[in-house]
């Protein structure tokens, strides 16, 4: 096999990988969007708050410990323990469960009826907010978050594609991970959507606030629930980025890479977020390795996802898989 055809299908391959981490953070937006119309901004800081939440309860790190020893004057850091990483996990989802109640019994519950531009503008708010709670909670120095997931060049792939084509490709074991496990997310809640009465009641929401309302499903209950599995894939995606490039608060700034993501897919598609993420994932590393280093002076995975996205809404503004919303005037 030619050297350079080798190379485009590593290129190609790992953006295969790339492109699952970002649909992992563009799951948590369209489960919001879809469920109560918002958009929400904060998405990107809510994985980050959960790794930095499961790396202080792994810890055992004294949560405002620098905000307690500043006001009396002590130097408690640790509780003097080391929790497992499973039994982490479920601590950090019961606070992301918390969340949610607060983020709905104390903003969105008083908002209900309000313009798009408002909710979007209070997930902008709960979103710095989110991150000065993180800030004083845990600390801003870079974290190591390790939970077992293997990582590294996976060796298999190394020895197989070099003896196949003469050239070995470089695989993380993460990224494998990333994908299996974003894989079996879209299933599970495709088929919590279309098989639980939960599910069924979200749908209604999301299609009709008052007609749900009338045949009795509580909206409260509703958004508290979209808020917790919103929660629950920010904290797998959390995990899976902050073991692959430390627990930092740039973490945060996943979420913009997010939004080309949501415009390719659909803001109401869940296997969208899927498609999308693995279009941006791959067109990105593709045009970087063909075009942007030989031609254009490297750095084009910057600016690429929204160039692309910007094509999409010019000439499909509702995404491959998005709703086409008519309006009749």
């Amino acid at each position: 096999m030619p050297e350079q055809l080798a190379f485009t299908i590593e290129v190609f391959l790992n953006g295969l990988m790339a492109g699952v981490l970002y649909a992992l953070v563009a799951l948590g937006f369209v489960l919001i969007y879809k469920a109560s119309g918002i958009f929400n901004y904060a998405q990107g800081v809510m994985a980050l708050f959960a790794a930095l939440t499961l790396v202080g309860i792994m810890e055992g790190q004294v949560p405002f410990s620098h905000l307690i020893n500043a006001i009396l004057g002590t130097e408690v850091h640790h509780f003097g323990w080391h929790i497992p990483a499973f039994l982490a996990i479920v601590l950090t989802m019961v606070v992301m469960i918390v969340l949610a109640y607060c983020v709905q019994r104390f903003v969105f519950r008083y908002l209900v009826g309000q313009e798009p531009i408002i909710l979007f503008m209070a997930t902008i708010g709960l979103a710095y907010f989110l991150e000065g709670v993180g800030d004083l909670m845990w600390g801003s120095e870079i974290k190591t978050l390790d939970v077992g997931l293997p990582q590294g060049i996976n060796v298999w792939i190394d020895e197989f594609t070099f003896n196949a084509t003469g050239y070995g490709f470089f695989i993380d074991n993460l990224d494998i991970v990333a994908s299996i496990v974003a894989a079996i997310l879209v299933i599970g809640l495709v088929m919590f959507a279309q098989y639980t009465k939960q599910g069924r009641a979200m749908r209604a929401v999301a299609d009709d606030h008052q007609a749900a309302l009338s045949v009795g499903v509580s909206l409260n209950f509703i958004w508290i629930l979209v808020w917790s599995l919103a929660g629950f894939v920010a904290l797998v995606a959390g995990i899976m980025w902050g073991a692959k490039s430390g627990v930092q608060f740039s973490l945060s700034l996943i979420a913009l890479k997010a939004l080309p993501v949501l415009m390719l897919g659909g803001f109401t598609s869940i296997p969208g977020a899927i498609v999308g993420g693995l279009i941006i994932g791959v067109g990105e590393k593709l045009f970087e390795f063909l075009i942007g280093a030989p031609f254009l002076g490297g750095a084009t995975e910057n600016w690429f996802a929204y160039m692309l996205a910007l094509v999409f809404l010019v000439f499909r503004p509702q995404g491959l898989f998005g709703e086409k919303i008519i309006e009749r005037v």
